[in-house]
C-alpha cells in the first residue's frame, strides 16, 4: 500500500500525452472491475478523459480545468471531474472520482484525492456547493465522501436497477462554509 503520509505521493494533475495509452488500458476493458462500481446501471460510457485532448508535449496540460488524473508517484490511476448544476451562476458545481485499477480501493486515496479535489474546485471555481451523486452499492464512495465531510443530502428509492436488485440513487454535499470551518 502507498505511503499516504508523503505529500508528494497523490498529486492531481492535468493529463498529458504519456497517459493515453495507460489509460487506455483501463478505459477500453468492457470487464474492468471499476465499470461494476461507477454507475453499472447507465447504459454508454462513462465521462473519461479524452485522448484526443492530451497535451502535445509533457509541458502543455492541454485539457479541460474541469478534470485531472489521480495520479500516484506519477502514474495515472483515476480521473476527478466537476461540472456546475445549472444555472451555472449559482455556485452548485458536482464532483465525480474514479479510481480505475482495485489494487489502489480501500487504502485512502479515493478519500484523498477527493479532499484535494473538493478544495481545488472551491479555490478555482468560488462554488458555494459541491454535490457528488453515487448509488447504495457504492458504500465505499458514500464512506469516502462522508470521511471528506460530504453529507447526504437526497436518496431517490430503488432508482437504479442492477443485475436484478433495486439501489437507492444517493447524493451528497459539501458547502463551502463546512468545508472552511472543518466541519
Amino acid at each position: 500500500m502507498p505511503d499516504l503520509t508523503d505529500p508528494t505521493a497523490l498529486t492531481l494533475r492535468p493529463q498529458t500525452a504519456r497517459d493515453a495509452l495507460h489509460l487506455a488500458f483501463w478505459l477500453t476493458d468492457p470487464q474492468a472491475e471499476w465499470r461494476q462500481w461507477d454507475a453499472p446501471f447507465m447504459q454508454g460510457e462513462p465521462p473519461v478523459p479524452d485522448a484526443t485532448g492530451a497535451a502535445e508535449s509533457e509541458d502543455d496540460p492541454g485539457t479541460s480545468p474541469h478534470e485531472r488524473l489521480i495520479a500516484l508517484h506519477d502514474q495515472a490511476l483515476g480521473l476527478v471531474t466537476r461540472r456546475p448544476e445549472a444555472p451555472s451562476s449559482g455556485g452548485w458545481w458536482e464532483v465525480g472520482i474514479l479510481i480505475y485499477d482495485p489494487r489502489h480501493w480501500g487504502g485512502g486515496l479515493g478519500t484523498r484525492a477527493l479532499s484535494s479535489w473538493s478544495a481545488l474546485t472551491f479555490e478555482e471555481t468560488g462554488a458555494h456547493l459541491l454535490t457528488l451523486t453515487t448509488w447504495s452499492g457504492n458504500q465505499r464512495m458514500i464512506r469516502a465522501a462522508g470521511r471528506v465531510g460530504y453529507r447526504e443530502c437526497a436518496r431517490v428509492r430503488e432508482a437504479r436497477l442492477w443485475q436484478g436488485q433495486r439501489y437507492d440513487s444517493v447524493q451528497m454535499q459539501l458547502l463551502r462554509r463546512e468545508w472552511e470551518s472543518g466541519l
